[in-house]
């Protein structure tokens, strides 16, 4: 993968451009942040630049022996090591031809997208003990081209401890020429002594026009729905393609905002439990699109009121309820409203009763919509 082909991260590329360039590169490195910010492309467009052999200033060349090995995933020296479903099997190479079908389909991915794809009973995914011991079996070998061994680890949060304490060791005292790259959403749940272990390198959001030119370019979108888009994503492609491959319920998802608000305006309590009944049937991925499109719209409601329409980015169906919505949401209750979909969002994501939580829901909003 070249770095041309991550969408924005103009600055960290030329980071890590420069961190190669220089000669003075960090045995193991954690790149840190949400999936859709693009982690896992960044660290296999590092990956590519290091093992290319006609390095251009900003990219590498894309057209040697080396860069072909990466862009089909078959570099020898390059390794993976991900989450697997343990009672199907126990390492990653067993995994290797989704691993490879998934980076070629869509290297912006989650974990919820790989299990998917592995596993059609969703049981969790874990780094496991016998990972640990092909890690270190790889990384023994001398590299096949004389150059760089590049392992990069996704989600390394997974590990379980026994497989933590043992990649501990080897990043303490690592083979020459080895490159560790783990790709991380969450580093805070690794073990401190892997985190004081590497360098850390914070994958910020996409920003906002980088995104928008891309879903012009790629999604056949025009400047209106992509801006929109956009701001709904909050700088994740991740969030903004979910929310376009839903394009036939993107109508229905605006109208579920639209209904809540007013049936816990008017205080229509039997309205309420009949639309908590709906959303508790629209499944998992849905109800969490939902909870980040409420977000989205809070937030634009909010730019609305104090500054008209100039910063807001929305369809023109958004805007038009936007105008009389907006001033029921203010700073009275927008950290209320703000602090409950958080908490929504985290407990539909560890399987809560959907029906309690949006009927839970309905009357928090009916009370928040009359503090504004």
């Amino acid at each position: 993968m070249q770095f041309q082909q991550i969408i924005g991260q103009t600055t960290l590329k030329l980071e890590l451009i420069r961190e190669i360039e220089s000669g003075k590169i960090a045995h193991a490195q954690l790149l840190q942040g949400p999936a859709g910010h693009g982690g896992l492309p960044l660290a296999l467009a590092f990956s590519q630049y290091l093992f290319c052999t006609n390095r251009q200033a900003n990219d590498s060349c894309g057209q040697c022996a080396s860069c072909q090995k990466v862009q089909q995933l078959q570099h020898p020296d390059l390794h993976f090591v991900y989450p697997v479903v343990q009672s199907i099997g126990k390492t990653s190479d067993l995994f290797l031809a989704d691993w490879r079908a998934q980076l070629q389909q869509n290297p912006y991915f989650d974990l919820f997208q790989w299990t998917e794809r592995i596993d059609n009973k969703l049981r969790k995914p874990i780094i496991g003990t016998e990972e640990s011991k092909e890690i270190i079996r790889k990384l023994n070998f001398k590299g096949y081209e004389g150059g760089y061994k590049v392992m990069i680890i996704w989600q390394p949060e997974e590990m379980n401890a026994d497989c933590a304490n043992k990649l501990l060791k080897i990043l303490e005292e690592p083979p020459a020429q080895t490159l560790f790259l783990l790709v991380s959403e969450d580093a805070s749940k690794l073990m401190i002594t892997i985190q004081s272990r590497t360098q850390l390198i914070r994958v910020p959001k996409i920003g906002s026009e980088d995104l928008s030119t891309y879903l012009q370019q790629t999604k056949n979108q025009n400047r209106t729905n992509a801006d929109a888009v956009s701001a709904f994503a909050d700088g994740s492609f991740l969030a903004a393609l979910a929310y376009l491959e839903t394009s036939d319920n993107q109508d229905q998802q605006r109208n579920q905002f639209i209904q809540l608000m007013r049936v816990c305006y008017k205080k229509e309590v039997l309205a309420m439990m009949d639309w908590a009944d709906d959303l508790a049937t629209i499944g998992k991925e849905r109800q969490k699109l939902f909870i980040q499109y409420t977000l989205h719209m809070l937030r634009q409601s909010i730019l609305t009121n104090y500054m008209g329409d100039t910063l807001t980015k929305v369809s023109s169906e958004e805007a038009a309820f936007l105008e009389k919505f907006a001033p029921f949401i203010s700073g009275n209750n927008i950290r209320e409203f703000m602090t409950t979909l958080d908490a929504a969002y985290y407990q539909i994501d560890r399987n809560a009763n959907a029906r309690i939580l949006f009927t839970q829901l309905c009357f928090q909003t009916m009370r928040y919509i009359h503090q504004a």
